[in-house]
């Protein structure tokens, strides 16, 4: 099993694996904001979206997940993007993360539903037992988001990183399991009708 590089499509947003004709759109939602300045996130700087890109591929080729560019399906813009992630195909496991938005598409339905469609993808198609989510301690907006999406949160995970501006990080674990799936599907598009 792998992440083989595949489209979701909902009725507010697609998700296209990232490819190189996303960069300027992506750099247009990244400056949305100035998303990179957000201290408790990991936002490229637009500046660095070469690398951005590098490390996308190299883990897809890796195994290790996959990235996607988040299109708003009413305007056809790159609103940000999400990414499969730190791929344990072997235990059932993935996490969804590195997600971001440009502050226009914030607030609106297109990460609800993204998170519907990878949930979907995950334990439907790929049968997956298990789903992470982790955000930073701080972000309190990220948390209750992950909360809302219907995800239980597990613990913290204590000095877990060093942010770029050197801060020691903790970060929250939040997991969707096999069996909460329907549950938590079944809230998730009635948030979304």
């Amino acid at each position: 099993m792998s992440f083989e590089e595949v489209t979701l499509e909902g009725e507010n947003v697609r998700l296209e694996p990232l490819q190189d004709s996303h960069v300027e759109g992506l750099c247009q939602a990244i400056s949305d904001g100035e998303l990179w300045k957000l201290f408790v996130t990991l936002v490229p700087h637009i500046n660095d979206i070469d690398t951005f890109m590098a490390n996308a591929r190299l883990a897809h080729q890796l195994g290790e997940g996959l990235v996607f560019a988040t299109i708003d399906k009413r305007t056809g813009k790159v609103a940000g993007s999400t990414r499969f992630m730190k791929a344990n195909l072997e235990n059932k496991r993935v996490e969804i993360g590195f997600t971001f938005l440009g502050k226009s598409f914030q607030r609106t339905k297109i990460n609800t539903e993204a998170k519907l469609l990878m949930l979907t993808h995950a334990f439907e198609t790929l049968e997956l037992n298990r789903v992470e989510l982790l955000t930073d301690y701080l972000n309190t907006t990220s948390r209750n988001a992950i909360l809302r999406l219907g995800a239980k949160q597990e613990g913290i995970l204590r000095n877990h990183m060093v942010m770029p501006d050197g801060r020691v990080r903790d970060s929250v674990i939040f997991s969707i399991l096999k069996n909460e799936w329907a549950g938590v599907k079944q809230s998730l598009q009635y948030k979304l009708a």
